[in-house]
């Protein structure tokens, strides 16, 4: 196995996650902790970041002429170095090429930008996700693909030959947070197990897709099946889960071409859910893991910038 040539590095905005590569994209080491952009740049700092960084690569032993390649919030405005945007539609190898040079360091270190919709009755953003686009499609991809990104802010992107032409973002499971810790309804949920309950999540995601207009009231449903008929936390928790997907499949299947697949890129339960919900609607989908898309997407845009 040869010896490490980059590190490559997914900087969220609670979560830091730190791989060490070879130049055949091999993982020779990881890291992973808590310490976000939120815990990086706490009390409005900016060397927390080169802090956090380089106790990582200390951890590993990394040498000191190792260049680092970084996506995500780190790039944010808030973040380490602003990183900016590139305009859609953009190519997937604009983000390559666009990489921004964080100054000072005795290292090489890159932060890769995000992507912009500038469209003012459509505006939208994304920082992260053009790396998981690039790992899991690369960069001329032939044809158009249609993909989802789940997560605290789901994306749902349009491409064309490699081209983001445009995107959406859904509150989804930030929305989902909110209702079930902060509303009548946390009461349904209280004491919910982490299992899905398949039956009711397929229900409410039929449900949703086919009247997403009527969302508020499915959701106090929840509440209302409960007083009158009983039922258990895990299937109302289930059921607003199921709901809040439903309606952002309509939307973001919306325009869809009737033979087109959906690219999912993600993991862990809402992998799970998604397929589930896409499956529920007889959408064939494509999946992709997310980690691994990132980490492959790292891996690409350290390549072409150090042409290893």
């Amino acid at each position: 196995m040869s010896g490490p040539c980059y590190v490559a590095v997914d900087w969220g905005t609670s979560s830091f996650r730190l791989w060490l590569i070879n130049a055949a994209g091999q993982v020779l080491g990881e890291r992973r902790s808590d310490e976000g952009m939120t815990a990086a740049a706490k009390n409005g700092s900016k060397t927390g970041f080169a802090s956090v960084l380089q106790s990582h690569l200390g951890a590993l032993g990394v040498a000191a002429d190792l260049p680092v390649v970084i996506c995500g919030m780190a790039g944010a405005r808030q973040g380490w170095v602003e990183a900016g945007y590139i305009d859609t539609p953009a190519h997937l190898s604009d983000v390559l090429t666009h990489a921004v040079v964080v100054g000072g360091q005795a290292r090489d270190i890159r932060i890769l930008p995000g992507i912009a919709q500038r469209d003012a009755k459509i505006p939208d953003v994304m920082r992260g996700e053009e790396t998981q686009l690039l790992g899991a499609l690369g960069l001329d991809a032939p044809g158009e693909a249609l993909v989802c990104m789940p997560g605290t802010h789901s994306k749902w992107v349009r491409l064309r030959g490699g081209t983001v032409e445009r995107f959406a973002t859904f509150m989804t499971g930030e929305l989902f947070s909110a209702i079930a810790r902060d509303t009548i309804l946390s009461h349904a949920v209280a004491g919910a197990a982490e299992a899905v309950d398949g039956d009711a999540f397929r229900s409410a995601v039929a449900e949703a897709f086919a009247a997403p207009a009527h969302s508020a009231n499915l959701l106090f449903r929840v509440r209302s099946r409960q007083l009158l008929f009983g039922g258990c936390a895990q299937a109302a928790r289930e059921t607003i889960s199921g709901t809040l997907i439903g309606v952002e499949l309509a939307a973001g299947l919306a325009e869809r071409e009737p033979a087109t697949s959906v690219t999912l890129i993600a993991s862990g339960r809402l992998q799970q859910l998604y397929q589930i919900a896409l499956e529920r609607l007889s959408i064939p989908v494509n999946i992709v893991d997310a980690e691994e898309a990132v980490r492959r997407g790292l891996t690409g845009a350290a390549a072409a910038i150090w042409k290893k």
